[in-house]
C-alpha cells in the first residue's frame, strides 16, 4: 500500500489532499499551522503541526513514505521543505510545488532535488504566450466595446441570494466597466444570509446594493453574472433588455445580449473576469482580488471540484495580490442556532438508497442553511451523494452535493423537478427552487402534515429520477 507524506498544506497542499483522501493508501500530512492542522483533523485527515523545513521534525513523525509533496504557499519554505526531504527520505518519489513569489535559487534548488515540480509561474508565462495566440484578444476587444456604447448607468446582476463567486464577479465586472468610464451599480435581490457569505461582504467593505421587486429603479445597461437569463433566478423582468452576460453554468436556452461569455468548463464566473482583468492590465486593489480569489475557492471547493487549468492559473494570479488574512476570518465566522438546527433536522430526518441519502427538514428560516446541510452530511461515512430540501414563504428549496459519483445532479434536479419550478447546476452541485402551490393552503397550523406532503413529492420524485 502506497504511503504519501505531505509537508505544507497551503491552497494547492489542501486540495490535492482533498483529492488523496479518495485514494488507496495511507496519507500524513505535516504543516506548521496550528489551525490549518485542526482543521484537517476535522476533516478526517491526520494531520500534526511541525516545521515542515526541519529534518528533525520529519523524521519525528515516524512515517515511512513511498511519496513526499511538497505543497506550500511560500516558495522559500518549500526549498527548505525540499532539501529537508530529500535527506530524510532519500529514496521516496519527491514532488514539489515551487510556491508563490520564487528567487532564482528557490527554483534552482526544487529542480535539483525534486523528481517532478509544479510551476505556478512558468503556468502564468504558457498562459500569456496562449492568450496571445487565441481568441481572447477578439473577447477583449467585444467587451470593451459593448462597454464603450453604455451611456449612462450599468445594473450589474448578481443571482437571487447571490453566493460569493456572483458577488466576486459582479464587483469584477464594475472594475473593468470603471476602466472604460462606465458608472456601475452591483445589485442582488433576495438575501446574503450564509454567514461566511456576510462576513465576505462586510470585511471586504464590498458595495453591493440589496434591490426589491417593489422599489423603483432603473438602469441604462444591464449585466448579468453567475446566471444568464433575466426573470430567471432573479426577479428582473423577462423581457429586459441585457447588454452584457457571463456566467459558468450550463445553458438551458439560447441567451440574447449584445456581449455573451458563457463558459460552462470553467470551475467558476470569477475565473472568466480574472481573465479579462489580466488582459486588459488592469490594477487590482486588494478587497476585489481578495474577493475573486474566493470566489473561485468557493465554486470549486478550494480547487478540487470542476477546476480547470484556467481556474487554479486565476487563483495563482491572484494569492499575491489578495489579503490572506481577511480569507481566514471569512472562512470562520460564527454558526448561527438556525444553522445548527437545520443540520440536527437534517441528520435526524436522513433516509438512506445506498449510497443516496435525501432529508427534509420542514419549515425553515434562512434557505442558505440547507446547502451547509448537504455539504455537512456529505461526510457520513458511505454517503456519496445528499440532497436537503425544505419550505419557506410559499417556496420548497432543495440543495444538492455529490462526491465521488458518476451521477450528474444538475441534470437530475432538471429531469425530477423542471416542470414544477427551476432546477439545475452543477455534476457535484446542484439547486431547486418549487412553490408550495396547494400545500401552502394547509397553513402553519398543519405543519407536520405539510411538512409529510412535501417530503412525499419531493422524495419520491428525487430518488426516482436518481435510480434512472
Amino acid at each position: 500500500m502506497v504511503s504519501r507524506l505531505v509537508l505544507g498544506c497551503g491552497t494547492t497542499g489542501h486540495a490535492l489532499v482533498e483529492d488523496l483522501t479518495e485514494r488507496r493508501g495511507e496519507l500524513f500530512v505535516l504543516d506548521g499551522d496550528e489551525s490549518r492542522v485542526e482543521s484537517l483533523r476535522n476533516e478526517k485527515v491526520a494531520a500534526e503541526v511541525g516545521d515542515v523545513t526541519d529534518p528533525d521534525a520529519i523524521r519525528g513523525a515516524e512515517r515511512d513514505a513511498d511519496v513526499v509533496v511538497v505543497a506550500g504557499d511560500r516558495a522559500d519554505v518549500n526549498a527548505l521543505a525540499v532539501e529537508a526531504a530529500r535527506e530524510v527520505y532519500p529514496a521516496a518519489k519527491l514532488l514539489a510545488f515551487v510556491g508563490f513569489e520564487a528567487t532564482l535559487a528557490d527554483r534552482a534548488t526544487i529542480d535539483s532535488l525534486a523528481d517532478a515540480v509544479v510551476d505556478p509561474g512558468s503556468a502564468v508565462l504558457t498562459h500569456v504566450d496562449e492568450v496571445a495566440a487565441s481568441g481572447t484578444s477578439a473577447k477583449l476587444q467585444a467587451l470593451r466595446r459593448t462597454l464603450e456604447g453604455i451611456s449612462g448607468t450599468l445594473g450589474v446582476f448578481m443571482h437571487d441570494n447571490p453566493d460569493p463567486d456572483a458577488i466576486a464577479a459582479g464587483v469584477g465586472l464594475a472594475r473593468i466597466a470603471e476602466e472604460f468610464g462606465v458608472d456601475t451599480e452591483v445589485c442582488y435581490f433576495g438575501e446574503i444570509s450564509h454567514q461566511e457569505n456576510r462576513a465576505f461582504v462586510n470585511l471586504l467593505e464590498l458595495d453591493v446594493r440589496n434591490v426589491t421587486v417593489d422599489e423603483e429603479f432603473a438602469f441604462d445597461a444591464y449585466a448579468l453574472v453567475d446566471h444568464s437569463a433575466p426573470g430567471v433566478n432573479d426577479q428582473l423582468p423577462p423581457d429586459t433588455d441585457v447588454d452584457i452576460i457571463v456566467d459558468h453554468h450550463p445553458l438551458k436556452d439560447d441567451v440574447n445580449a449584445d456581449f455573451v461569455d458563457v463558459r460552462d468548463q470553467l470551475g467558476a464566473a470569477s475565473t472568466i473576469l480574472v481573465e479579462y482583468i489580466r488582459g486588459y492590465g488592469l490594477d487590482l486593489d486588494e478587497p476585489i482580488a481578495t474577493a475573486l480569489l474566493y470566489g473561485i475557492r468557493v465554486d470549486t471547493k478550494d480547487f478540487a471540484r470542476e477546476i480547470t487549468t484556467d481556474d487554479f492559473e486565476a487563483g495563482a494570479w491572484l494569492v499575491s495580490r489578495a489579503d490572506t488574512d481577511v480569507l481566514e476570518r471569512i472562512e470562520s465566522p460564527s454558526i448561527n442556532a438556525d444553522t445548527l438546527d437545520t443540520i440536527s433536522r437534517a441528520i435526524t430526518n436522513r433516509e438512506l438508497d445506498g449510497s443516496v441519502l435525501a432529508s427534509c427538514v420542514g419549515a425553515i428560516a434562512d434557505r442558505d442553511t440547507l446547502a451547509q446541510a448537504a455539504d455537512r452530511l456529505l461526510a457520513m461515512r458511505g454517503v456519496s451523494v445528499t440532497f436537503v430540501y425544505g419550505y419557506t414563504e410559499g417556496t420548497i428549496y432543495a440543495s444538492a452535493r455529490s462526491r465521488g459519483s458518476d451521477v450528474d445532479l444538475g441534470e437530475v434536479l432538471r429531469s425530477a423537478f423542471g416542470d414544477l419550478g427551476s432546477a439545475g447546476g452543477h455534476h457535484d452541485m446542484a439547486g431547486a427552487q418549487l412553490p408550495l402551490g396547494l400545500f401552502d393552503e394547509i397553513g402553519a397550523e398543519a405543519e407536520g402534515t405539510l411538512t409529510e406532503m412535501v417530503e412525499d413529492v419531493v422524495a419520491t420524485r428525487f430518488f426516482e429520477e436518481i435510480r434512472n
